[in-house]
Order: C-alpha cells, then sequence, then structure tokens
C-alpha cells in the first residue's frame, strides 16, 4: 500500500510553525486496549509514524480560556502565558473553561484543518506522479486557497476553478488563490456539475499526452512515480471540494495523537472536542482517531452546510471507505452499529443558511479578538466557540477542546458584503 512504508525522499513545505512543547509526551493508557495492525502487530501511532507527511511536524499550540460571567452575555480572557504577563482581570479561578487548539497559526497563509486534511493527502498525490492539482470552490475558498499554496510549495502547479465572477478588487482567499494558483471563474450553472467539471478542466490541463485520476482513486494503490512516462506528459490528479477523502483522515488522526501526548490531558481524562464542520471530515476524522488510539474522547460536530441526515451519510461513507483502504487500522475497530454514530452532530445555536451572516456576529468576533488575541470567523469557528462555551458553562465534568479550523482570511471578503458592520464605531 502506498502509505505503509516510509519512503526515501521526504521533502518539507515552507511554513512558518508555532509549537506548544510538553513537558514530556504521556503515555497512552486508555480506557481500552490499543489496537494492534495486522502486519507485525505494529501500533496505530506506529502507523502514523511511518507515514510521509506535509507538515514537518504535529505540533500546535494549545490556549486556555477563561469564561467569565457579564451582562448581557460573556467576556472571555487568554490564561495562557505569555499571553497573560501576570495581566488580566483577575477572578478567573473557579469561572469556566475551555481550551482551543491553535490550528489558526498552522501557516500563514493556509492553516487550519485545510492543512490538516493535506497533511498525508499531498505526498500521497506527489508520490504517485502528480504534476497537476485541479480542484475547486466558492469566490471565497478557504479550500481552494490552501490546494494553491501547498501545491506551489511542492513544486505542484494547482489549478483552481472558482464559483461566480471575478472580484472587481482581489482579496482574502480569492486574492491568494489568485497569487498561487491557475484560478478560472465558473458559472453558478456549469458549477452546479462539480464533477463535470473538474474533469473537463483537467482533460485540458493533462493535454492530448497527459492523463487524469481522481484523488480519491489513487489512494490505497501502488502507482508509484516509476510508473510515469519519461516524455514530460504530465499526471492531473482532481481533489474534489473540501477535499473530504479518506485520506484526509489521516493528518487529523495525527493530530489527535499529537495532543493526546500532552501533560494538559491526563491519561484517562474524558474530553469532549468541539469542531466548525462544513463536509464533517474533520470531526469524523477526529471520531474515528479516539476510536483507533483507544482514548475516552468524544467529538460535536456543529453542523454548518447541510442536513443531519446528509451529515450522518457522509460519517457512514468515510467509515467505510477508511476500512477498505486501511483495514490493518480499522480491524474491527468500529463496530457497525457505530458507523453513524462515532460524531454527535448539532446545530449552531442560530441556524441559517450557509454562508450568511447575522445581525451581533462580527462584534462577537472583534469582542473575542480583542479580550483574547484569538481571531475568529462568524461563518465557522463562532459557531464551535459558541458551542464550547456552552459545554464549558454546563454540568459536564469532561475537559472540553474546541478545533480552530483557520479561516480567518474569510474576514476580508466578509468585509467587502457587510461594510457597515467593520466601520469603526464606539467599543468597549
Amino acid at each position: 500500500m502506498a502509505v505503509s512504508g516510509v519512503w526515501s525522499v521526504v521533502l518539507c513545505c515552507c511554513t512558518f510553525r508555532y509549537y506548544y512543547a510538553p513537558d514530556a509526551a504521556a503515555s497512552l493508557d486508555p480506557m481500552r486496549p490499543t489496537p494492534a495492525l495486522a502486519a507485525g502487530r505494529r501500533t496505530v501511532a506506529s502507523f502514523l509514524s511511518s507515514t510521509e507527511w506535509m507538515l514537518p511536524s504535529p505540533a500546535t499550540r494549545v490556549h486556555t480560556i477563561s469564561v467569565l460571567p457579564s451582562r448581557p452575555e460573556f467576556t472571555f480572557s487568554n490564561l495562557t502565558p505569555p499571553l497573560r504577563n501576570g495581566g488580566g482581570n483577575g477572578g478567573e479561578t473557579g469561572n469556566p473553561r475551555f481550551q482551543i487548539v491553535r490550528d489558526d497559526l498552522l501557516h500563514p497563509l493556509a492553516n487550519g484543518n485545510k492543512a490538516r486534511k493535506f497533511d498525508a493527502l499531498l505526498p500521497v498525490l506527489r508520490h504517485c506522479g502528480a504534476t497537476d492539482i485541479v480542484t475547486c470552490g466558492g469566490c471565497q475558498s478557504a479550500h481552494a486557497a490552501a490546494v494553491a499554496v501547498h501545491c506551489a510549495e511542492w513544486g505542484i502547479r494547482p489549478h483552481i476553478l472558482l464559483r461566480g465572477e471575478q472580484l472587481d478588487v482581489p482579496t482574502g482567499y480569492n486574492l491568494i488563490s489568485l497569487m498561487f494558483g491557475n484560478v478560472t471563474y465558473a458559472s453558478r450553472s456549469l458549477y452546479a456539475q462539480r464533477d463535470e467539471m473538474l474533469y473537463e478542466h483537467a482533460i485540458k490541463v493533462a493535454g492530448s499526452s497527459g492523463t487524469v485520476m481522481w484523488a480519491d482513486e489513487v489512494i490505497g494503490k501502488d502507482l508509484g512515480v516509476d510508473t510515469i512516462d519519461g516524455n514530460g506528459s504530465r499526471r492531473v490528479m482532481i481533489v474534489k471540494e473540501g477535499a473530504g477523502s479518506v485520506q484526509a483522515l489521516l493528518g487529523v488522526m495525527r493530530l489527535l495523537e499529537y495532543l493526546s501526548g500532552l501533560t494538559l490531558f491526563g491519561k484517562d481524562e474524558k474530553v469532549h472536542m468541539v469542531v466548525d464542520s462544513g463536509t464533517g471530515t474533520t470531526a469524523v476524522g477526529l471520531a474515528l482517531g479516539a476510536v483507533c488510539l483507544g482514548l475516552p474522547w468524544r467529538v460535536t460536530g456543529v453542523m454548518l452546510a447541510d442536513t443531519l441526515e446528509r451529515y450522518k451519510q457522509r460519517e457512514r461513507s468515510l467509515v467505510s471507505d477508511f476500512e477498505k483502504v486501511f483495514p490493518e487500522i480499522y480491524h474491527g475497530m468500529v463496530e457497525d452499529a457505530t458507523h453513524d454514530n462515532l460524531v454527535q452532530w448539532v446545530e449552531r445555536f442560530s441556524p441559517r443558511r450557509f454562508g450568511k451572516v447575522l445581525d451581533g456576529e462580527i462584534a462577537m468576533c472583534r469582542q473575542v479578538a480583542q479580550q483574547t488575541g484569538i481571531l475568529l470567523d462568524p461563518m465557522y469557528t463562532l459557531a464551535s466557540w459558541e458551542q464550547a462555551v456552552d459545554l464549558c458553562c454546563g454540568d459536564s465534568e469532561d475537559k472540553v477542546l474546541m478545533i480552530h479550523t483557520g479561516g480567518t482570511l474569510g474576514l476580508f471578503g466578509l468585509a467587502q458584503r457587510y461594510s457597515p458592520q467593520f466601520t469603526t464605531g464606539e467599543q468597549s
């Protein structure tokens, strides 16, 4: 299998990395035994360590947020040194608190769960000889921008199909896609048939002598670089919108393995993870990782873009694909009856059509930024922040852990659409 061994060449993308360094790696002593791989009785951790990754390290910062009672809502304080510098409001002792994984700091431009999804996917595509990658997204797609940036860093030509029309003033993720990728704008009617649109564009990129493959088709197959023709022809790989493939789950599982080894979390401590969910891939990866690593951790995914049944359907599909591609990891660890019960899917507190921002949400993001130094966006991460606040203020004894999925450059696009809410006004 293409990802089961250590490859001889490992290229590191150019990233700025922010580390949270534990005092010592905590030993895993989960409530259930760590499952063994079929081949050689290797552990899941051993499998992850033998995989080639895009990110040089899984390390990330974890901040602690204190929730202070206030009127009419809450105020917040970041308890993480050196941010406090001995200051703060005082009175945080005994107040509810939660941890937040600062994956928004993984990369200056393409971070969060987008980088985690590509952590294991991009090396496989390069190993299979990808010269070009074709993908698509909305005009301000963080996914499209991440593909453009990371492909450029790895010497692969990115081709981005963006829905809609070119902006008068490119900004945010749209600007990043334009700078790093080869962008083509697609009408909304054309974009409605995404698969056909992607394939036809990939055929054009490949030319008469090139080949076209879907990224999902090469995962788990041995299509090494020695199979490439020596005539310089292109091998074009198509990555679907959102990169919600089974290979993307591994990068999220790698993150979970790292977090579980931090001294911040006790070896038997119950942790309740919260993540905003577009495709739901990140939430499923976290839940699968908890099962495969034998951790008493659970996952709540805040639904943003679809119905409950569609998220459950997506969960079943990813788990089934994971079992087929990585049977030596899966190895019966997830019972059939739990295929659609790994993740607890919930609505955000103020449901709405995807892409809509409600009054007061940009102001809330501004409040959080000013009080904690953490930048949220109202479409994605604000939803998981609200869920984490609600959980840590409830009766549960689980430690609450929010995954910051990045996406903050999307604020640049929102500032054009909702400009009155970004104007200077009297602020406390």
